[in-house]
């Protein structure tokens, strides 16, 4: 329905105001407006172009090429708007040949000259142009306002282009304050230019815009049509207003509008969202008396409506009757109920709706067995999926790349990349077309599992094949190169990535902040989370967790808290993973009593932590020797309704055993088994090694015929602890044994175990023995910094220097590279000959290795400047040190205070 428009000189002070001059020259003087307003100029002007004569050459004479000014242009458009192309010929050559700078008044002479004409693409194409310009709404209506009262235009479709173009850029807002204006002049646009208006206000949300307008349009006495009402309606649904959209929709009943099934669609939708389910259906019951029928939409929304409250056999019955009336299910819809009656138990159901669909031939039969097959895989019913797809054949059914590409997905997620791989294998024999989901899936498995060397040939295999890569690809092999420390591999994937221009996403992102956290890349991660948030890419709870574990591992206690602090201003929710690592950050940095605190705390404002959180906290308490807080602990977890896990009981294990509380130790061990918990591996290897250091034996050796006698077998830790214990106690024959029985099982031996006989032949001065395990260790590529500086201490002990000195030569030719133990060891010997500058010598070349000094490091130079009386040198170490972040100790104090002694 066209409205009746003003057209009319208006009472408004907008439209009598002085005429501002719109001309974009920025050379306009006194002399020129004389010129400008020279009647005979713009004469000659119009005869040129009106004339045969060629524009090109007249308009290279000089004179009127220095002469002409955007005002000359106004005045020959103005005289030629009864012929609206040949005006735009004229504005398009200067533009394009002369390189005018045309007036923003001609601009808007000419959209109102080419509208009149109803030559809306160019008015289009123009007013596009002048919008490029980056005038502002109110400058580009003035400008239109002042040409279409200077024209004295007979129509105002000028303006309703204008609100149609800000709608099409997505400049809607800028389109509500053009329509505002347009209220002001008493112009009011057509009505499907306020429909695009309100749509465009419902793309961008803004629900309540549209309802304060339409009120607006209708109080000036606007008749909407039915699209306007559907629109006001969809908006009142998303605001959940849907007692005023029932209203909204007997209003246009009884004033004579015809509504279409859409508009009745929108509140059945907006019904069903808000599980209100039985009044959408009773409204598609209605729609027979009101001369409507209802179509595919009203059906599938109400089936998924349906499946949202649980009623799949109502949803079974309705889908039913769309099928005998010929409509075809969305994919949602029959997914929907699919999936409901799988999960109900109702697999027989969902066959006989498949059959039934196939019976009738209104849906793929296909297309409902891919469905069902996705529902299946889902659950983690592999076999029945898999029994489905072999079934497909019987019924002359044959899978497509969907199929394929579900049972894929399905099996690599589960980790069976054999099985998936096979139906990979199967889909190329079978000559489907191979599609980028199988490839994501195939390698997003391999990655997962640390095998990037055929992730890297599936990705090698996809593109020889043609197969775009996707954010998802380049994602899970960006994720599987951090996992695994390849950090460089990363980047380069990332670089290549951005090449292709494809955009990373927010996984992406976390997937390299993670491999950054886990390198101690501190500074490096928070310039990557910078840019993530420069580039308009949210950060999810996944990003801010892993920066704040990361923190929080650094000791950067502060910067995690401001982290969260960050994250719940964003809106985003903190879980467990987020108050795990702060309460074992703040056990670290302030103290167990401050991280208990902090878990009060939490629980009085009712955030739910579980027992991973808890874990934290008696880790802490352990570790400050306070088993009996941690203990109370236990009790607080207990009331609070979080159970005691594995983890939990070994921490506190593990603290009775530091503090040789065998009471407490076999109390936990009996309360683990009243609860329904065995030890496990881990369990028993902690309290085997626990006994072996301290010498008990036969007690250690005790638990392992316990651990055996349950059906654990001991693995390389387990041997490792109880070898160590042996060769402590001098027991080198035992240890031996055992080693072989290592040899012959499944838990081989590691550089750990044979540095337990390393570390037992240096201390007792069979350094021949251990040089020749040593070497044997080389043979086997298990040799490595510990091995070495185990062989250096004991040649150090012995007084052999140069035999030590002659290692550290040769581990770094075999490709091992000292630390600062090594380095600490020889400044040691250094200081204690009083060799300071060979001393010196080796702490610059650790600096320069990019190592940091420990306190024994530094106590070991400072006192070597003591001895040697270089007492200024040895508190400058003193003072680097605790810019380092390293506390002095009593040693350090100690030696300090002798040294200050000596030099008395």
């Amino acid at each position: 329905m066209k409205l009746t428009r003003l057209h009319r000189p208006l009472p408004n002070p907008l439209i009598h105001s002085k005429p501002r001059n719109l001309s974009t020259s920025s050379n306009s003087t006194p002399k020129d407006n004389d010129e400008n307003d020279d009647p005979h100029f713009i004469s000659n002007l119009s005869d040129v172009v009106r004339g045969k004569q060629s524009w090109r050459i007249a308009f290279s004479d000089p004179f009127i090429s220095s002469s002409l000014k955007p005002h000359h242009v106004e005045k020959v458009l103005i005289q030629n708007v009864r012929n609206p192309r040949l005006a735009l010929r004229f504005f398009n050559f200067l533009g394009l040949h002369k390189s005018f700078n045309h007036s923003t008044a001609s601009f808007c002479i000419l959209i109102h000259a080419l509208v009149q004409s109803s030559l809306f693409w160019p008015a289009t194409s123009l007013l596009q142009t002048l919008l490029l310009r980056g005038l502002n709404p109110t400058e580009v209506f003035r400008s239109l306002l002042n040409s279409y009262k200077k024209f004295n235009c007979t129509t105002s479709l000028g303006f309703d282009l204008l609100v149609q173009n800000y709608v099409q850029n997505k400049r809607v807002l800028d389109g509500v304050v053009v329509l505002r204006l347009m209220r002001e002049c008493r112009m009011v646009p057509e009505v499907r230019t306020l429909n695009a208006l309100l749509n465009g206000l419902v793309r961008i949300r803004h629900f309540n815009m549209v309802l304060q307008l339409f009120d607006e349009l209708v109080n000036v006495g606007l008749r909407p049509d039915a699209y306007m009402y559907t629109v006001v309606v969809r908006s009142l649904c998303e605001l959940k207003d849907l007692h005023k959209a029932n209203e909204v929709i007997r209003y246009a009943e009884s004033n004579g509008c015809e509504l279409s099934v859409v508009t009745y669609n929108v509140l059945i939708h907006g019904l069903c969202k808000s599980q209100r389910v039985w009044e959408a259906v009773e409204i598609k019951n209605l729609l027979s008396r009101k001369g409507l029928k209802a179509d595919m939409v009203t059906y599938c929304t109400l089936v998924l409506g349906l499946c949202k409250v649980q009623e799949f056999e109502v949803g079974v019955e309705l889908m039913k009757e769309m099928i005998q009336l010929g409509f075809v299910p969305s994919a949602a819809a029959l997914s929907g109920l699919m999936e409901g009656l799988r999960r109900k138990g109702k697999i027989g159901d969902a066959f006989d709706l498949v059959n039934r669909m196939g019976e009738v031939g209104v849906v793929p039969n296909l297309f409902a067995y891919n469905a069902l097959i996705n529902s299946l895989c889902k659950d983690g019913k592999l076999d029945e999926a898999e029994l489905l797809f072999d079934n497909m054949g019987m019924k002359g059914l044959f899978p497509n790349d969907v199929t394929y590409s579900i049972l894929i997905d399905s099996f690599c997620r589960r980790g069976i990349l054999d099985t998936a791989h096979c139906y990979f294998n199967k889909m190329i024999n079978a000559r489907i077309r191979l599609t980028v989901y199988p490839y994501n899936s195939l390698i997003s498995g391999e990655c997962k599992f640390g095998k990037l060397s055929v992730a890297e040939s599936l990705f090698s295999q996809m593109m020889s094949r043609s197969v775009e890569p996707t954010v998802v690809t380049y994602t899970s092999l960006i994720s599987g190169y951090c996992k695994v420390g390849e950090l460089q591999k990363a980047f380069t994937l990332y670089h290549e990535m951005m090449g292709r221009g494809i955009a990373p996403n927010t996984y992406t992102f976390s997937a390299i902040i993670s491999g950054l956290c886990r390198a101690s890349m501190m500074a490096e991660a928070s310039k990557f989370f910078d840019e993530m948030v420069e580039r308009g890419i949210m950060p999810n709870e996944v990003t801010y967790n892993l920066l704040i574990d990361g923190y929080c591992r650094e000791g950067n206690i502060t910067r995690a808290f401001e982290l969260l602090d960050e994250m719940l201003k964003r809106g985003l929710l903190p879980d467990t993973y987020t108050y795990r690592p702060l309460i074992s950050g703040l056990c670290s940095t302030s103290g167990v009593s401050e991280a208990k605190k902090f878990v009060d705390d939490l629980h009085k404002k009712n955030y739910k932590l579980n027992e991973m959180c808890y874990s934290a906290l008696l880790y802490g308490y352990c570790k400050e020797g306070r088993l009996y807080d941690a203990l109370g602990a236990c009790r607080d977890m207990s009331e609070r309704g979080v159970d005691m896990d594995l983890v939990c009981y070994a921490i506190l294990i593990c603290g009775a055993l530091k503090q040789q509380d065998t009471r407490q130790l076999f109390g936990l061990v009996n309360e683990m088994h009243s609860q329904g918990l065995r030890p496990d591996n881990v369990i028993y290897t902690s309290m085997i090694d626990a006994y072996g250091k301290t010498g008990k034996l036969d007690k250690a050796f005790g638990l392992w015929d316990i651990m055996v006698g349950e059906g654990y077998s001991p693995n390389v830790v387990t041997y490792t602890a109880l070898i160590y214990g042996l060769c402590k106690a001098g027991c080198i024959d035992k240890a031996e044994l055992l080693c072989k029985d290592m040899l012959v099982g499944d838990a081989l031996p590691n550089h750990v175990t044979y540095g337990c006989f390393l570390d037992h032949f240096s201390k007792e001065g069979s350094m021949e023995k251990a040089v020749q395990l040593h070497n044997t260790m080389l043979a086997g590529f298990s040799a490595n910094t510990v091995t070495y500086n185990i062989l250096i201490r004991g040649f150090c002990k012995m007084g052999k220097f140069h035999e030590a000195s002659e290692l550290l030569l040769e581990m770094t030719n075999n490709g091992v590279y000292p630390d600062c133990i090594t380095y600490s060891t020889f400044i040691f010997e250094y200081c204690r000959m009083g060799n300071l500058l060979e001393a010196v010598r080796l702490w610059d070349v650790m600096l320069d290795r990019g190592l940091k000094p420990d306190i024994l490091a530094y106590n070991f130079l400072i006192y070597g400047c003591c001895v040697t009386g270089e007492l200024t040198k040895a508190f400058e170490l003193r003072d680097d040190m605790m810019r380092r972040g390293l506390k002095p100790n009593r040693v350090t104090y100690n030696t300090l205070s002798r040294g200050t002694c000596l030099s008395r």
